[in-house]
């Protein structure tokens, strides 16, 4: 079987599943090589009440990459980029991603920009412009909830029309595929379900382009989670290998994942009528391998439009 291998930039944890630790497992266990280089490494995510650690500096970013080009093995088919503190380190990662995009044009870049969510923003505003002028313009995939798909914008998306002029937007700065992970709009099936949308634009050998958004409508957990937003671009990458001009099928097995694993860690957790701590809800990653290698669909996403340009 042909290699494939990743390069994984960001953040880590020593407890839970978020970042490299959310997004590593499943990509191997569905046959890629990973390299990880964690952007913070932090002893839990900071939805706890306490967290301590570091945050990886340009400089130190510089070393790593370098001990790996002086062993010749850094030669990557994709690049999967999350959660960055430091403006200096982004800028870096900006540098990685231009050079090894130089020695294989057919890299694929993805990236989820990770801003915030909610409304407020979890990260320096100082790195809105670098994501903005830097960072998206090289993407290939970009996964953002609404709020970052806003804040990379500066559009409102209030209704489904919104959304589509917003991913439409996003396809101008770069990348060719435009997934929202997540949205505040009203599912066609109640209020039970979160609503995500994608976009995708391919070129076809003949020089034409087609474009494909789809809708989904995804079962909500009665959970906040943290971790999902990277292990659904990780997913999405994989099954990106597979089915590189689907995006209905790539979103689909994708979101069941998701939400299948989601469920999984409610199931553990204090009970009927408790509020689980946050220890309680770090997904159950290595119970969910099963899923992961063959997941029974639970979401189906729907075409909105197909169109030869």
């Amino acid at each position: 079987m042909q290699e494939r291998r990743v390069l994984s930039i960001q953040s880590h944890v020593v407890r839970g599943y978020v970042g490299n630790k959310s997004a590593v497992f499943p990509l191997q266990v569905l046959g890629f090589e990973v390299d990880s280089i964690n952007s913070v490494q932090f002893s839990n995510h900071t939805g706890y009440a306490h967290w301590k650690g570091q945050v990886l500096t340009a400089e130190e970013l510089n070393v790593l990459y370098e001990g790996i080009k002086l062993n010749n093995v850094h030669h990557y088919d994709y690049i999967l980029t999350g959660y960055s503190r430091d403006t200096s380190f982004l800028e870096t990662v900006v540098d990685i991603i231009k050079e090894l995009k130089a020695a294989n044009p057919g890299l694929v870049y993805v990236c989820d920009p990770v801003l915030g969510d909610q409304g407020a923003m979890y990260v320096p505003e100082n790195l809105l412009p670098i994501y903005k002028t830097m960072v998206v313009p090289l993407a290939d995939i970009l996964t953002p909830n609404q709020f970052e798909a806003e804040l990379l914008t500066g559009r409102t998306i209030k209704t489904a029309a919104d959304a589509v002029q917003v991913m439409d937007l996003l396809h101008d700065m770069g990348p060719e595929t435009v997934v929202l992970t997540s949205t505040d709009l009203l599912s066609k099936r109640g209020g039970r379900f979160l609503v995500a949308l994608g976009s995708q634009k391919i070129k076809k050998p003949d020089g034409t382009r087609v474009s494909q958004k789809i809708w989904m409508d995804i079962p909500k957990v009665d959970a906040v989670f943290v971790g999902t937003g990277d292990l659904f671009a990780a997913m999405l990458l994989a099954w990106t290998h597979h089915h590189p001009t689907d995006l209905k099928v790539r979103t689909t097995v994708c979101s069941t994942f998701q939400h299948r694993s989601s469920c999984c860690t409610v199931s553990e957790t204090a009970g009927p009528g408790k509020k689980p701590s946050p220890a309680l809800l770090e997904l159950r990653m290595i119970q969910s391998k099963a899923d992961i290698e063959n997941p029974a669909i639970v979401v189906q996403a729907e075409v909105l439009e197909t169109s030869l340009h």
